[in-house]
């Protein structure tokens, strides 16, 4: 799989740009604000309909305009697909398959697969449960995409219960058998939906564990052993060796959430279900987040990606490999180790401040991103 052309149209910092792009190792150069993440942000986008970068939508809109678009063509197996897609700011976003137009943006997820390098995985491993979920979800998407309608789901679901929790807070002679009952089939809806989320999440940290532990060990050979866990928000269940069957997983939501509900109610906040839940990572006996050093951390988030890159390709065909500015941030050996997997990649789309940044003998076309006119904000694209 491969990318041939990316067009933009007021996303971020560019008001218009056209890239013909091709199999093989492509590298955008240029000074730092100029673009370079943008492209691939749009990307990944496409991939996932979301930004590694921001939690919205918003920000992806250049100032002073109505909407953005990201329209690419994708070939794969020879087969090329075109994907059109509209951010709009305040209203639902659109997207075009092939030029016509389909009821959802989520009808175009899986038309693109990627796997994304980027500054910000450092927070895989450091930062806050929400971002190893979104790593979990984000890549259950690109392998599955009606895991994107599931999501969607839940998190309406997840927003009417804590909706109502919130008014029925402090406030107990406003709950009357009504509002109960309605709590009730919200419960039972964000059991249905959660557990079917869960579910895929456990099955894919069962697929990926053994993936992560074999990168790891290429990154860190010298280091402790790394493992990675499911850890649900549920008392009495554990990590990723437990059944995955939904319906199992939903009576066990049912049971949190009833024996949460005081709970729930005092706090008027959603104490229960998979947006709560974290993935563990672990180096020996320890949590990552706390005991690993920097270089540690940077190869377990490393690892990461490189496991949902094996798991991708496992699946078949080739995933386009986005590498933004990570080579900075990596020693000789790890560097060495991912450009090792970059060889074999059918595309590979890599952002570098200063070609220094790039490992030696790479043969990649460059793209050099520079000022034009000596006008701040705007830019051009020279091949070469």
């Amino acid at each position: 799989m491969y990318v041939r052309q990316l067009a933009l149209r007021d996303f971020r910092s560019w008001e218009s740009v056209d890239l013909e792009l091709g199999p093989g190792r492509t590298v955008f150069v240029g000074s730092n604000g100029f673009g370079k993440t943008n492209l691939i942000e749009a990307l990944w986008y496409s991939t996932t309909l979301g930004s590694h970068r921001v939690g919205s939508d918003a920000p992806l809109i250049r100032e002073g305009a109505a909407r953005a678009v990201v329209s690419t063509i994708v070939v794969n197996e020879g087969r090329e697909c075109a994907v059109d897609l509209e951010i709009v700011a305040g209203r639902a976003n659109k997207a075009r398959l092939n030029r016509s137009p389909v009821r959802s943006t989520r009808e175009v997820v899986g038309v693109l697969r990627c796997v994304l390098f980027a500054p910000e995985d450092l927070a895989l491993v450091r930062g806050d449960p929400a971002e190893r979920r979104r790593y979990l979800d984000d890549l259950a998407t690109v392998r599955r995409p009606r895991i994107a309608g599931v999501r969607a789901d839940y998190e309406k679901v997840l927003r009417q219960r804590t909706a109502l929790l919130k008014s029925l807070a402090g406030a107990r002679y406003r709950r009357g058998q009504e509002a109960l009952d309605t709590l009730d089939v919200w419960d039972s809806r964000l059991a249905e939906h959660g557990a079917e989320l869960m579910a895929a999440r456990i099955d894919l940290v069962n697929e990926l564990a053994p993936e992560v532990e074999k990168a790891y060990q290429l990154l860190a050979p010298a280091s402790r052993p790394a493992s990675i866990n499911y850890r649900a928000s549920m008392d009495g269940l554990g990590g990723a060796d437990e059944g995955t069957d939904p319906e199992f997983l939903e009576a066990a939501l049912l049971a949190a959430l009833a024996a949460r509900r005081d709970a729930e109610l005092d706090r008027g906040m959603c104490l229960v279900g998979p947006h709560r839940d974290d993935l563990e990572l672990r180096l020996g006996d320890q949590p990552a987040k706390g005991f690993a050093s920097h270089g540690e951390s940077w190869s377990f988030a490393v690892a990461l990606r490189l496991g949902a890159y094996e798991l991708l390709r496992a699946d078949g065909g080739e995933p386009v490999l986005l590498l933004d500015d990570v080579f900075a941030e990596l020693d000789t050996a790890r560097r060495r180790a991912l450009a090792a997997v970059a060889e074999s990649a059918e595309q590979v789309l890599v952002t570098a401040a200063v070609l220094e940044d790039i490992p030696d003998g790479w043969d990649a076309k460059r793209v050099h991103i520079d000022l034009r006119d000596g006008e701040a904000g705007r830019v051009s694209v020279v091949q070469a």
